[in-house]
């Protein structure tokens, strides 16, 4: 987690947050990494969805607002657990002639009334932790499944091994919703950049897009990873609102520049529907 989250959530100054985490770190309670922490080992272990609902919310927010850009009408999608994904599904109730696939039970919650859109959801065993379907019955229900996209998030995600959650069960489910859809598209804010789990989800090489927010100047690590994940050929769109609620204006984007052989533009406010599919 990023400092300035930690100082959101405890409502302190980054300041004081940067004194105890350097404190923490003495006692081996945690890792220090650039603009952030992480728990011993390297690995992050998964929150409960309380507190996950608190987490970047204005982030996940703009991230969905973008992401929700790539979804046409009448197509097949589906449609991963997670409180990033339930803000997606809250803004595809008005897509007509969609068809929405989740094991999700706070993403079909949100599609629930609306009427132009049409809910399949998995069998499998709930976890209540995410309020999820997951199990071999979630995973047989998805056999012969094929989709456009697959709209998932998850624990961590990083250049080197991908997306990845800490549950071995969740992990298999999201291998399985990945497997019945043409393209990947990883919804993640800045928080999950540079974090790594222990189960991977999606490699690298088949996330077709990333839609993310902007990571402060003070954090290095997330701004790291989201330039290595670019480089890897990841189609990557940040989206416009930030922390401080300020948003780009109409039209406003801003183009990176990319190392390597593959440029791709890092591209804010930019339509993410506007981005050509990764061959």
């Amino acid at each position: 987690m990023s400092l300035r989250e930690l100082a959101r959530v405890v409502q302190t100054s980054e300041v004081t947050v940067r004194r105890d985490v350097r404190a923490l770190e003495a006692e081996g309670l945690l890792d220090r990494r650039h603009g952030g922490a992480v728990l011993p080992g390297g690995f992050t272990r998964e929150s409960g969805y309380p507190q996950k609902a608190h987490v970047a919310t204005a982030e996940k927010t703009a991230i969905a607002d973008l992401a929700a850009g790539l979804v046409q009408e009448g197509e097949a999608i589906v449609v991963g657990a997670g409180t990033t994904t339930q803000e997606l599904a809250r803004r595809l109730a008005r897509v007509p002639g969609l068809t929405v696939v989740t094991n999700s039970l706070l993403v079909a919650q949100a599609l629930a009334h609306a009427n132009r859109v049409e809910v399949v959801m998995t069998g499998g065993t709930l976890r209540g932790t995410n309020y999820a379907l997951v199990g071999s019955g979630a995973e047989q229900s998805l056999q012969g499944l094929r989709v456009s996209r697959a709209f998932l998030s998850g624990a961590g995600l990083t250049a080197e091994r991908g997306l990845s959650t800490s549950n071995m069960l969740s992990a298999s489910v999201d291998r399985a919703l990945v497997q019945a859809a043409g393209e990947v598209v990883v919804l993640a804010d800045h928080t999950k950049l540079g974090a790594d789990t222990m189960f991977q989800t999606v490699p690298t090489d088949l996330i077709t897009h990333l839609v993310t927010d902007d990571p402060s100047a003070a954090d290095d690590r997330a701004a790291t990873e989201l330039q290595a994940l670019a480089d890897r050929g990841v189609q990557v769109a940040v989206a416009p609102a930030g922390p401080s609620g300020v948003e780009a204006g109409p039209g406003r984007r801003r183009d990176l520049p990319v190392p390597g052989q593959r440029r791709q533009a890092l591209q804010h406010g930019a339509r993410v529907a506007d981005f050509a599919p990764r061959r």
